[in-house]
């Protein structure tokens, strides 16, 4: 969905939610991992960066990617606000 779509609030037609679905089971089983496995990552991830800033767990995607043979993580993790330091 682009972002003019998503500031304009409209909606994603169900065959490119499908489309997009299908692209990443497909990503997934190219790279052999096992099920579960990008959630428990995700899971990780949260716990870690909330140690050290406050986030919208709604708001958070990881992604695998593959472009020309190279994989790469993709985690967009919005921050609320910093926490303080505990002394």
């Amino acid at each position: 969905m682009s972002w003019l779509d998503r500031l304009f609030k409209r909606k994603t037609p169900s065959k490119n939610v499908a489309k997009e679905r299908l692209q990443l089971v497909l990503r997934h089983d190219r790279m052999k991992l096992p099920p579960g496995l990008l959630a428990a990552l995700k899971d990780d991830l949260i716990r870690v960066i909330s140690n050290y800033v406050e986030i919208d767990e709604a708001g958070i995607s990881v992604e695998l990617n593959e472009r020309n043979s190279r994989r790469s993580l993709v985690a967009s993790i919005p921050v609320v606000g910093t926490r303080r330091k505990k002394d």
